[in-house]
């Protein structure tokens, strides 16, 4: 019981500290640190259970840095742009949004961060909102949803450590909330988004067909969806033909592909870069996360939440998208999130019945319920992306929940049909 309460102290902590602004690697050790000396382990064995709680993420973190090179590649080739520009273009006027929740979903689904997919997006979406005549705050939910899609089925770093600490396959991972992602883009896009009361705001029309013009400089549609569908073929031959392709081979041959078909080599090395610039934020972030997850695991915490819920079914139905809800709200962030719901509950989950490829898919999918909320970067990221005041940033946090909720309770009802 002490080493629970002291768990839940120390993540308090952790929570208050991001809140005030205070660095969340930091806040996330201190919070390590007074979470396991409260709980009774001692110094030395709160030193202990934070290091072995970060070599069981050290995997993960290697996967994730080779992911930057894919990712990397597909914003600094202009391969990103090309996709988005593609689909908002083909869609036109009729279905704007979902042609901007659409161009966001796959540039997720690809191995792009969802934040920085919507930064992508937003330039197109600006302009054919001022020819369409929709408000920032729609346009902004369009992609915000259209990302948390296709964040619950992509290689990205929340996806491949839920993964890696389930010990299952990557592929398998991304296939299984495909359902999800399918009905919650169609949700996002047709029930939520018109529930939205309108708004003083809209920008002006200009009239005409939304189109954007092409941009000579960026490679065309077919070369830039090239690499990531070669990701996708190399991580589906496990489960397709039992030939395992480890996602640190899959992912960098995917941007060495996209720089071959697009003709960039001369980016190879800006692109490389600027990936492992994003990903080494996130590797140290989940250092942290791995060290108090660390302590979550090694606590009574989890062994008090299987007994609140009772065992059995009702402990696979909501220990594994609650905890990755709960640790995406601590956090503000889907990655983080994911990683100490994962690494503090993937053993009693598997233990309790759930198959590791559907424990690691709820959790996914729970990470996204509210990895939005104003102390995390996402927040602020996205809402600059579209010059959005915090005030009107803000007023949006309760529909993205929405279609947060809706990918978890789908997840979980895949899971009851074909788990």
């Amino acid at each position: 019981m002490n080493s629970a309460i002291g768990a839940i102290i120390g993540l308090v902590l952790a929570i208050v500290l991001i809140i005030r602004k205070f660095s969340p690697v930091y806040s996330l050790l201190l919070g390590a640190v007074v979470g396991g000396l409260l709980g009774g382990m001692g110094l030395d064995g709160t030193v202990g259970n934070m290091v072995s709680g970060v070599k069981d993420i050290t995997p993960a973190i290697i996967r994730i840095i080779a992911a930057g090179v894919l990712s990397g590649v597909l914003i600094k080739t202009g391969a990103a742009a090309s996709i988005s520009h593609a689909i908002v273009n083909r869609l036109g006027r009729r279905h704007v949004y979902l042609a901007l929740a659409l161009a966001t979903m796959l540039l997720t689904a690809v191995g792009v961060f969802v934040d920085v997919a919507v930064i992508t997006v937003a330039p197109v979406a600006i302009i054919i909102a001022q020819r369409v005549g929709i408000s920032r705050f729609a346009m902004l939910l369009a992609m915000v949803g259209g990302g948390k899609c296709g964040n619950v089925i992509s290689p990205n770093p929340n996806t491949i450590i839920a993964a890696e600490n389930f010990s299952a396959p990557l592929s398998s991972v991304m296939l299984a909330n495909i359902a999800a992602a399918v009905v919650g883009l169609i949700v996002t896009v047709y029930i939520i988004l018109p529930l939205m009361p309108s708004r003083k705001e809209s920008l002006m029309p200009t009239g005409g067909e939304p189109t954007v013009a092409e941009d000579s400089s960026l490679p065309s549609f077919w070369a830039s969806i090239a690499g990531p569908v070669v990701v996708i073929v190399l991580l589906m031959l496990r489960p397709l033909a039992g030939i395992a392709i480890d996602p640190l081979i899959a992912l960098p041959v995917g941007g060495v592909v996209t720089l071959i078909t697009t003709r960039k080599w001369s980016r190879a090395g800006e692109s490389i870069s600027y990936g492992l610039e994003k990903m080494s934020v996130v590797a140290v972030l989940l250092v942290s996360t791995g060290a108090i997850a660390g302590i979550i695991k090694s606590s009574s915490l989890t062994s008090m939440l299987i007994a609140m819920f009772g065992d059995g079914e009702s402990a696979r139905l909501l220990l594994a998208p609650l905890s990755g809800a709960v640790m995406s709200a601590a956090t503000a962030s889907t990655t983080a999130g994911a990683t100490i719901a994962s690494a503090s509950f993937a053993p009693t989950l598997l233990a309790s019945g759930v198959s590791a490829v559907w424990g690691a898919a709820m959790i996914n999918a729970g990470a996204t319920v509210l990895d939005h909320l104003p102390h995390g970067s996402f927040f602020h990221a996205t809402g600059g992306a579209v010059e959005m005041s915090i005030k009107e940033r803000l007023r949006l946090i309760p529909y993205e929940s929405a279609v947060g909720l809706v990918l978890t309770i789908c997840s979980v009802v895949s899971y009851l049909i074909v788990g």
